[in-house]
């Protein structure tokens, strides 16, 4: 049943997103494309999660014999203890009495070729590969959520900036507006229908509606500035409106449970746990006997080859407690694992919850403020009526001018806020990913990596860094900053 639902979430969302948008106007859609190339912060986790992969290669690496060239070279100077002794000169036949001692100098060099090969260690290592592709996997899983997280920046970006937009617009009516009011008051004042007094109130909502306006415009900037973090560009001259909203889970039961199935932070929580019980067993295994070989070929001089071969048993019978503790913590850490476990799924459930309130309070907000942008029209309309029949005041039409702008301000923030809670909530479930979108963008692909380096080759081509890197490394060089 969840299979089926997340079917068809992902294809109504995927249509909504193609056809949205126009040929002149940036699109939500562009946004989140532009947003999920360009991301640092994604780039970031890739290449953290390669630094995993490269730890199934370490512990394939382990199984495979090691071999390495050693070399050695001395000299050993050895002195001798001096003694008085008797010498006859052969010339004249007179003898002496002198001291004999010295030293003598060796030099010894080696060079040899040794190999050591490990057997049998109880397991160990093969458990502490398993624990390894695990901890890949979850890492695969935190990098898709914080694919969600840069998604719903881009999101927000986008609407923030749609909704700082029309409030300049909504603005701009309102100083309008309140313009022709002071000219209309003005022509009154001067055939003496009011006072000084309503021409100097209408002047002042004139300016404090400037002042707001010139605000809104700040906020348009600021807006743009927000943009361009999450996507990494400036928005282009227009915003085209969001698509229709994408489907969700009828009730909140269902997306909860639906969360708890596909959510990618249960689902690392859930590999974490395998990959620290697997290392738990691991140090177990550590406390097994072990047999390696080792093998040694080499000379020495005096032009002397040798070969040795020895097969090596390994029992650890006493380790002054290091290994039971370090097994003892392992346990812990697994332990510790599945309640956190636990405590992400209470996150998450409370977080799909959050997001549907808050979904369900900005749409009950946009059905209020359309009811009260409505009667602020009608009273707006008739107060500048009646203003101009003498039985109302300048302040009263100002003041239900106010009551409209305050209105239609709700009502567009109401409806952003709206907008953005369908994403907040696809985001909880765990379902705002490009491929449940439907981008057309291509999808990164993480087996890549991990398919080069986790049979551990000896070529590190796969470590060769990406376009924007390059680029990155060819300033600095520029700059001799490397």
């Amino acid at each position: 049943m969840a299979g089926r639902l997340f079917r068809r979430l992902a294809l109504g969302t995927g249509l909504v997103l193609a056809t949205a948008g126009s040929l002149t106007a940036d699109t939500l859609s562009d946004a989140l494309i532009q947003a999920y190339r360009s991301s640092p912060l994604l780039e970031q986790q890739r290449y953290l999660l390669r630094a995993t992969d490269e730890d199934v290669a370490v512990a394939v690496a382990a199984l495979r014999p090691t071999v390495s060239f050693q070399s050695s070279y001395g000299k050993t100077v050895t002195f001798t203890d001096s003694e008085r002794v008797r010498r006859t000169n052969p010339l004249d036949g007179v003898q002496t009495s002198v001291n004999v001692g010295g030293r003598e100098t060796t030099t010894v060099g080696a060079l040899s070729l040794v190999l050591d090969y490990v057997l049998a260690d109880g397991g160990q290592r093969d458990l502490r590969i398993g624990a390894a592709k695990e901890a890949v996997i979850g890492a695969r899983f935190n990098l898709t959520q914080i694919e969600q997280q840069v998604m719903l920046d881009a999101v927000t970006a986008y609407l923030n900036l749609r909704l700082a937009v029309r409030l300049v617009d909504v603005r701009q009516t309102n100083v309008r507006l309140i313009d022709q009011q002071l000219s209309a008051t003005q022509d009154r004042f001067e055939v003496g229908e009011v006072t000084r007094t309503d021409v100097a109130i209408a002047q002042s909502r004139l300016a404090a509606a400037r002042s707001a306006l010139a605000a809104a415009r700040g906020q348009v900037d600021i807006a743009r500035e927000t943009y361009r973090l999450a996507t990494g560009v400036l928005p282009g001259s227009t915003l085209a409106d969001p698509p229709p909203a994408p489907a969700l889970p009828p009730t909140v039961d269902r997306a909860q449970q639906l969360a708890l199935q596909i959510h990618p932070l249960v689902a690392s929580a859930q590999h974490d746990i395998t990959a620290l019980t697997l290392l738990a067993e691991a140090r177990a295994a550590d406390r097994l006997p072990s047999v390696s070989l080792q093998a040694n070929a080499g000379r020495q001089t005096p032009d002397t080859d040798t070969l040795n071969l020895s097969l090596l048993g390994n029992v650890p019978v006493y380790t002054g407690g290091q290994l039971p503790a370090l097994q003892r913590q392992a346990i812990a850490q697994a332990q510790a694992a599945r309640g956190d476990l636990g405590n992400t799924s209470r996150q998450i459930v409370e977080g799909v919850g959050r997001a549907y309130a808050g979904l369900e309070v900005a749409r009950a907000q946009i059905t209020a403020t359309q009811e009260g942008v409505r009667a602020s029209e009608l009273a707006f309309e008739g107060l500048r009526e009646e203003a101009t029949l003498g039985v109302r005041t300048t302040l009263d039409v100002l003041d239900a001018e106010n009551d409209l702008l305050v209105a239609r301000t709700d009502l567009l923030t109401a409806q952003s806020d709206a907008q953005l809670a369908v994403y907040q909530v696809l985001a909880s479930i765990g379902l705002l990913t490009t491929e449940h979108l439907g981008l057309s963008v291509e999808r990164y692909d993480p087996s890549i990596y991990y398919s080069a380096v986790a049979n551990a080759p000896q070529d590190t081509s796969p470590l060769q860094p990406s376009a924007r890197g390059g680029r990155l490394d060819s300033v600095l060089r520029r700059f001799n900053r490397n």
